[in-house]
């Protein structure tokens, strides 16, 4: 643990310093042209590995929608001759974990194993066969098509899923950003294993691919792994990318629901990843609605008026302009007064920026957490695979305590006010009181 602990040491005492001699991050191409990220960490006899592909939801068609994540879920459903149950069990022999991702641009499986020989061949051995020669066995096909339209028909129900789900629509129209993840039940249940390896054999290409590794290898045996793991994989005619995203018709939606509670949220396209904007409206978020119980939204809304037992506000970056969203639940009887002053909270937070002390304090916070997002290998991991993916430099992590702490009260209010609409927001309030 030397370098984990060493690493959150430096955080703490300076907190704005430089940490490249802490994570000396190494970048490379296979000979298939997939990106590498590397970081040599010997402390623990562990590998984490993962490789991810621009093949997340925005890479279905509104008539498949459905079809990436059940790809991506199949993976380790039979694959280069081994059935799940092989998968699972040769996986359990040693130790081995696997993880996924999947949002609406990236789509992968991470590993984390023994680095001794035998667990580490085992495991990667494994996870080359899910990653290059998955099999979509019919009959898993069937079942797990049959238990995402089952989910989806429970979930169709609940009050956080349809504003989540109307929303979304609202933001995003006919974007591909707009489409659910999961799908809809007509389109999964549609769905054939002709369209599953249709979009696996498109979108899992070694130009859209990203392999990050960090644990107790060197930079030849990474190199190895690398190459194990996407040496099979076509090249792919072309790289991921996502179509711009238009601003919304500013509009309200209210949809009864016999819930105890309205469900509101309000939302507006906000940020892309690498947004020279990103770390100024990441401080200014946490003022805003992101820093818990010290943010204007849960000052306003919860400590002062009852109105909600939380609140936040969020952006959630992405290759194209990701959704900036304010949630919260409260009473029926009260969802008017909240949805209107969860409004003026924002607007005069976007017309007057905060205030200095703020400012500080949420700097402060942001700089003595971030130890806490990078304490682990699995974490500092998904660092790597998201910088790889979305071109960031290899000194992020430098660049993000830094650009926080010279972050200033103006640059804030005029990011917010450049960025974030207030009156231009769409809305969805689930569980509105209904018209006598």
């Amino acid at each position: 643990m030397r370098f984990k602990r060493f690493f959150v040491a430096l955080f703490i005492m300076l907190p704005w310093a430089s940490v490249w001699s802490a994570l000396p991050i190494q970048q490379w191409q296979t000979s298939s042209g997939a990106k590498v990220l590397f970081v040599e960490n010997r402390d623990l006899p562990i590998l984490d590995v993962s490789v991810e592909f621009g093949a997340g939801s925005s890479m279905d068609t509104a008539e498949k929608s459905g079809c990436a994540n059940l790809v991506r879920h199949l993976l380790n459903l039979g694959a280069g001759g081994l059935s799940e149950d092989q998968i699972a069990t040769s996986l359990a022999d040693v130790g081995a974990q696997l993880h996924h991702h999947f949002d609406q641009d990236r789509a992968g499986i991470a590993l984390r194993t023994l680095s001794s020989e035998r667990e580490r061949k085992q495991a990667l051995d494994v996870m080359s066969r899910l990653v290059q020669r998955p099999e979509f066995p019919q009959e898993v096909v069937d079942r797990e098509k049959a238990r995402v339209v089952q989910s989806l028909r429970e979930s169709s129900t609940k009050p956080d899923y349809i504003a989540d789900r109307e929303l979304t629509k609202l933001l995003y129209g006919t974007h591909p950003y707009g489409l659910n993840d999961s799908g809809e039940i007509e389109t999964v249940s549609a769905l054939q294993r002709k369209d599953l390896l249709g979009f696996y054999q498109s979108n899992y290409v070694a130009r859209n691919a990203v392999v990050a590794i960090i644990g107790d290898v060197d930079r030849a045996e990474a190199t190895a792994i690398a190459e194990s793991l996407t040496a099979q994989l076509p090249v792919g005619g072309h790289q991921f990318g996502v179509a711009t995203v238009s601003l919304p018709v500013p509009v309200t939606k209210r949809i009864a629901h016999p819930a105890s509670q309205s469900h509101i949220q309000l939302a507006y396209p906000g940020l892309r990843r690498g947004d020279p904007d990103y770390f100024t409206l990441l401080v200014g978020n946490h003022i805003l609605g992101g820093g818990g119980f010290v943010s204007r939204l849960m000052e306003e809304v919860r400590q002062q008026r009852g109105l909600a037992y939380s609140v936040s506000s969020f952006f959630s970056p992405f290759k194209e302009q990701g959704p900036f969203l304010i949630g919260l639940q409260t009473k029926k009887e009260q969802s008017d007064e909240a949805f209107v002053l969860t409004k003026q909270v924002l607007k005069d937070f976007v017309e007057k920026g905060p205030t200095e002390q703020e400012l500080v304090a949420a700097k402060q916070n942001i700089i003595g957490g971030f130890p806490l997002r990078i304490d682990s290998n699995s974490k500092i991991l998904g660092f790597l695979a998201m910088m790889g993916f979305y071109g960031l430099p290899l000194s992020y992590l430098d660049d993000y305590l830094v650009a926080v702490e010279t972050v200033t009260v103006d640059q804030v209010r005029q990011a917010f006010q450049r960025r974030i609409k207030p009156d231009g927001m769409v809305a969805v309030i689930v569980g509105a009181i209904e018209p006598n």
